[in-house]
């Protein structure tokens, strides 16, 4: 099988900052690449050259087929491209925008129009299609700006950070419009921050940080490398708090920590620690109302390879991108 994306020793410099140190990507037709790192790891850098936007100081990249280099062409009529931040013209109608990009695209008016329909419809904006894009919300944008990445029916698609400023519930309606993507064939390149985010979608996650990619496995796989589980309980009654405390000291490999207020968590080693926690909270008649066994959450797992908690993206990422093939 060819890869939808292959990228081997990466390499990019900026001045006397090396943005990539000789990254490798790879992602199979169909499937969904997280790709996460904290502010400046590179990964938007990344993301414009597999976009032909920017040129590597060194290293082979292929995008649907096709050298980003010898084929900038080809490439750019099999992509789309959605940055952090909504790129759509706030002056023109929301089927407007998706008309002048199917224009600039090639397309016949006819067939524009048509497709923005079909895009309109499809990203539930029909009702609002006849409005100017300035008076739309932030989620409108956001799927107005994914509509016109769309357009030209691209079979790989780079979003870099397309949720980035959405409240949860819009987060959760492009989510699901990314899943379709997938399920209708499309390849997909996801940076983020949201780890969550990377964990709902991806099928494999690269991390990345200060220009090399340091991790790649499943979300699971990479929450494995971490090593160890978590026992969570939550005493029926906060009288209780000091005894479950005592009893998860006992099994733990750490000391009990409290995420929240009632809920005691502790590391373990193997599956036993939760036949044995049982047992005893049904000796020493504790009732709880929650008791789970859990691999490391992402965040966690981020934290172990780079050192640095998940922050909120700080600064814009990828400019707008019209081609051949994809807008945005």
């Amino acid at each position: 099988m060819t890869a939808a994306i292959e990228a081997r020793g990466l390499t990019k410099r900026f001045g006397s900052t090396q943005a990539l140190a000789g990254i490798d990507l790879t992602v199979e037709p169909g499937r969904v690449l997280g790709v996460l790192g904290p502010n400046g790891a590179g990964k938007t850098t990344a993301v414009r050259i597999l976009a032909t936007l920017l040129k590597p100081d060194a290293g082979t990249v292929r995008v649907a087929g096709f050298d980003v280099l010898s084929h900038p062409v080809e490439v750019r009529r099999r992509i789309g491209l959605t940055g952090q931040y909504a790129s759509v013209d706030e002056d023109l109608r929301g089927v407007e925008n998706l008309v002048m990009i199917g224009r600039l695209l090639g397309l016949s008016r006819s067939s524009a129009k048509a497709r923005a329909a079909e895009l309109l419809e499809e990203f539930e904006l029909t009702d609002a299609g006849d409005r100017l894009a300035k008076t739309y919300s932030g989620g409108m944008r956001r799927r107005l700006d994914l509509a016109a990445s769309l357009i030209g029916r691209p079979s790989v698609v780079f979003l870099d950070e397309p949720t980035t400023g959405l409240d949860p519930a819009k987060r959760d309606d492009v989510w699901e419009m990314i899943r379709t993507l997938v399920r209708q064939g499309t390849t997909v390149l996801l940076t983020t921050q949201y780890l969550e985010e990377a964990d709902a979608l991806a099928n494999e996650i690269t991390v990345i940080d200060h220009g090399l990619v340091i991790a790649h496995d499943t979300p699971d796989g990479l929450k494995r490398q971490v090593g160890g589980q978590t026992l969570e309980v939550r005493p029926a009654d906060d009288r209780d708090l000091d005894r479950v405390t005592a009893l998860l000291a006992s099994v733990g490999t750490r000391s009990p920590e409290f995420p929240s207020p009632s809920l005691v968590s502790v590391p373990v080693a193997g599956a036993d620690a939760l036949t044995a926690t049982v047992a005893r909270l049904h000796a020493e008649n504790i009732a709880v109302t929650e008791l789970s066994l859990r691999l490391p959450s992402l965040d966690e797992v981020f934290y172990s390879l780079t050192g640095h908690t998940p922050a909120a993206p700080a600064s814009p990422s990828t400019p707008g991108l019209v081609t051949e093939g994809a807008a945005s």
